[in-house]
């Protein structure tokens, strides 16, 4: 008998992961954690029924949310992670050896315990003699914080459960208190395609623009996240996130990786039109994409892109295109 594992990117849409074996299931105070050894993609991270990470392809969410950051800051000395249990972003920061601390606050305990026993290429370095891990909640932790990081990595997982209060504007506030002057962070922002994760890209970067003078978005295409596109946030008061990066300064570091380099640093940010539209204009894809529904194509060729204000947020398209054209 044949083991899948479906993981609903929508309503409407799942993606299979054909299993050899569940390796490890269990509830924590927070959230349902399980491990899946796959055919395709090695041993998989799940959370809450939501995949948080593969062997095959973790490498790139790392190493962008980890890599970029500390290429733009010309003397980073201490780094904060919040979430990241899995020690994925760990592992990647603590290549610096210029680093001198970092401190990583993680909710849910069971998920550094789990990472050692079944991912021991991702886990690799919680015994850095400079990291201090925190078992408690984020937003509690930097609001005791200030003018204490350079560097402020937010490896949250979906704005949902546990990692629901990473995703506030009061979160996001007191994170620029716990930045040190020059202080960058760095989130993970959400996709952009399907519905549910777009909405909250929206709202992310509508949050974080008015509190940073610096916001950019980024990209990276990751497989087994939804439509293998996914955005990552990067705010500072005074860096920018190309104007001010040196790539000769990180080439001379001589760091291996297997995603990141240097071009594809300044690419990331040059984003497709329909993300540009979402973050600065509040106007979703399923607003606008045009479509056959019953015997005609909506939205009319003359409709004007409105925000998530206006008059297309009304619209129930999923209703129209459910009921309307079942009769074809």
């Amino acid at each position: 008998m044949e083991l899948w594992f479906s993981e609903f990117h929508s309503t409407d849409f799942k993606v299979d992961f054909r299993i050899r074996k569940q390796l490890f299931g269990q509830y924590s105070d927070y959230q349902h954690i399980q491990v899946f050894d796959t055919y395709e993609f090695g041993r998989m991270l799940v959370m809450d029924n939501i995949v948080m990470l593969t062997e095959k392809d973790e490498f790139i969410y790392h190493e962008m949310i980890t890599h970029v950051p500390m290429a733009v800051h010309p003397k980073a000395e201490r780094a904060l992670i919040i979430g990241g249990g899995d020690g994925g972003t760990l592992r990647e920061l603590c290549r610096y050896d210029d680093l001198k601390e970092i401190v990583m606050v993680e909710i849910d305990s069971l998920v550094v315990d789990v990472a050692k026993d079944y991912f021991p290429t991702v886990a690799t370095s919680f015994g850095d003699p400079r990291v201090t891990l925190l078992f408690e909640d984020g937003l509690r932790y930097v609001r005791r914080c200030r003018d204490m990081f350079d560097v402020i990595i937010v490896d949250s997982t979906d704005p949902f459960g546990p990692g629901e209060s990473l995703f506030t504007k009061e979160f996001y506030g007191n994170c620029s208190h716990a930045l040190r002057d020059g202080g960058i962070l760095v989130n993970q922002h959400e996709g952009t395609f399907y519905h549910n994760d777009a909405v909250e890209a929206a709202a992310t970067y509508k949050k974080t623009s008015p509190i940073f003078k610096n916001t950019y978005a980024y990209q990276a295409h990751i497989p087994v996240y939804p439509a293998g596109h996914w955005l990552f946030g990067f705010m500072s008061d005074r860096y920018h996130p190309l104007d001010d990066f040196d790539p000769e300064r990180w080439n001379a570091r001589g760091l291996k990786t297997d995603y990141y380099n240097t071009e594809l640093h300044r690419g990331a940010f040059a984003l497709p039109n329909y993300v540009y539209r979402l973050l600065h204009e509040g106007v979703l894809l399923d607003h606008y994409f045009r479509r056959v529904v019953g015997n005609t194509i909506w939205p009319p060729e003359d409709d004007t892109l409105v925000s998530e204000s206006g008059e297309l947020a009304d619209i129930d398209f999923s209703a129209i295109e459910k009921y309307g054209s079942d009769d074809e």
